[in-house]
């Protein structure tokens, strides 16, 4: 019961924001590629809930819990509310650019459905992250409480933050499956936000966490493989 109310209120504030971001200053509901979009969304969220999170309700709550925590750094507290922002705004960015100011020439047909490609490829990375890593809190902080250790098997053993990379194909993804290059420009903000949060979560587990300075080193890569 638990399990079913978490997927319909997480699907439910999924598709409000994402929707919300989009069709607002869009101005119209006839959109077909952003409807596209949220069937995506709402069924990559389903999938995720009904094939990982069953038998791991404790992450499940982990999940929900707020972005700013007690114990949490200051430094991650900052990082995790400015990218909330701009990620938000790297949507409305797309609304705006394919409805309103056209700043860029629309990508072509490919590179639309590549991104859509790219967009999935993201959420099954993301989904990936869950069902390898029961520890994957939505802030910064040790969790001694659920004996936390180190995670380095599955999306794990490419890139030490794989949610990240996950998140990275999605937004960018999303722009050009709904054909705005300004929008995958934009979104690249709060990735470079989560790169610097990289640098405040590892400085943070490298003293917290054990194992995880060895694990930086069997792993090198951060976010992208074979460059960062």
């Amino acid at each position: 019961m638990f399990l079913l109310r978490q997927l319909m209120v997480g699907i439910m504030v999924q598709t409000l924001i994402v929707g919300g971001a989009l069709f607002l200053p869009a101005g119209t509901w006839h959109w077909g590629r952003a409807w596209v979009m949220l069937a995506t969304v709402a069924i990559g969220s389903a999938a995720t809930m009904l094939l990982v999170f069953p038998g791991r309700e404790d992450l499940l709550r982990e999940r929900m819990k707020p972005l700013v925590q007690e114990g949490q750094p200051t430094a991650d507290r900052v990082a995790v509310l400015l990218f909330l922002l701009f990620y938000i705004v790297s949507i409305l960015v797309i609304s705006l650019d394919v409805f309103r100011f056209h700043w860029l020439p629309q990508p072509s047909t490919w590179v639309s459905g590549l991104g859509l490609l790219l967009f999935v490829i993201g959420q099954t990375i993301i989904s990936l992250v869950f069902k390898e890593n029961p520890f994957a809190a939505p802030v910064v902080k040790y969790q001694p409480e659920r004996d936390q250790k180190v995670i380095d098997t599955g999306v794990y053993r490419a890139v030490r933050h794989p949610m990240y990379s996950g998140f990275a194909l999605l937004a960018i993804g999303m722009a050009l499956w709904l054909e705005s290059f300004m929008g995958a420009i934009v979104s690249c903000i709060p990735i470079v936000i989560l790169a610097v949060r990289i640098t405040i979560e590892e400085q943070f587990l490298k003293q917290t966490l054990p194992g995880y300075p060895a694990y930086t080193q069997q792993v090198r890569y951060r976010l992208i493989p074979f460059v960062w």
